[in-house]
């Protein structure tokens, strides 16, 4: 599954000395995750996301997250195409927080605010939107980039606590996915996390009711049915690899 800064080249701080004239030209080109076939997805987007994506979960402990499946083979993304257009309407909130990102080096103590300098919209010919005015104080716009990146901080958050909350539970079951391309090979894809059905029916009264209290139960069935989109994502495979079998054969348990 995808790293966090898998999409990310030259990241560096951003400061008002480095990048004093810097601009950003944004755009509607997705070049820069077209190998990537997994990111995170925070619980806050699941209600947008489910109709279009699976929602699966990777990682293991305070690293475990929920992610979204777009590609069956490591280095491709198939809701990327040959133009650089997301196809779908909705775009995770990882991708969109692009080029910048936070760092940190304190276990999230303290948040550096940084910027991929290999992004193809970074210039420093005044195009775009520029991140600090001439006095090197902060634009409206990187204003906005920071309201952004802290917003979606605090989701990250709550995302790990909602994980974690469904591990101490241990309603989780690894899982893979069997298919097969038209020219036969069969393929799989593994190493992620799903909601074992069985053992959520075996919760306490208890749990299911802070479960439904907290909107996780909503989550979790949102995860659940985003499950059947496997097969869109095979949809998306070129043409000449999907004709012979576009569904999954089977998703199964991994001992």
């Amino acid at each position: 599954m995808a790293t966090q800064l898998l999409i990310y080249g030259q990241v560096e701080a951003l400061n008002n000395k480095r990048h004093i004239d810097w601009s950003i030209k944004a755009g509607n080109n997705y070049n820069y995750a077209k190998k990537v076939n997994s990111v995170p997805l925070m619980a806050v987007e699941f209600s947008k996301a489910f109709e279009e994506y699976s929602i699966v979960f990777a990682g293991s402990g305070d690293e475990l997250l929920p992610v979204v499946i777009m590609g069956v083979r490591e280095d491709e993304n198939l809701y990327v195409d040959q133009e650089g257009s997301w196809k779908a309407n909705y775009v995770p909130a990882f991708i969109r927080r692009y080029p910048f990102v936070f760092a940190s080096t304190d276990d999230g103590k303290t948040l550096t605010l940084c910027l991929d300098e290999n992004y193809d919209g970074c210039n420093q010919e005044g195009l775009g939107e520029r991140l600090f005015d001439a006095d090197g104080e902060q634009t409206e716009y990187l204003g906005k980039v920071l309201d952004f990146l802290q917003d979606y901080q605090t989701h990250y958050k709550r995302t790990q606590l909602f994980c974690q909350a469904l591990n101490e539970l241990d309603l989780f079951e690894d899982m893979g996915a069997k298919f097969t391309l038209s020219s036969g090979e069969e393929r799989s894809l593994t190493g992620f996390k799903v909601i074992n059905r069985e053992k959520l029916k075996a919760l306490s009264q208890e749990a299911l009711s802070t479960l439904m209290k907290n909107d996780g139960l909503e989550l979790i069935y949102l995860h659940l049915h985003s499950m059947r989109n496997f097969n869109k994502v095979l949809e998306r495979l070129p043409k000449q690899e999907e004709n012979a079998s576009e569904e999954v054969k089977e998703l199964e348990a991994i001992e």
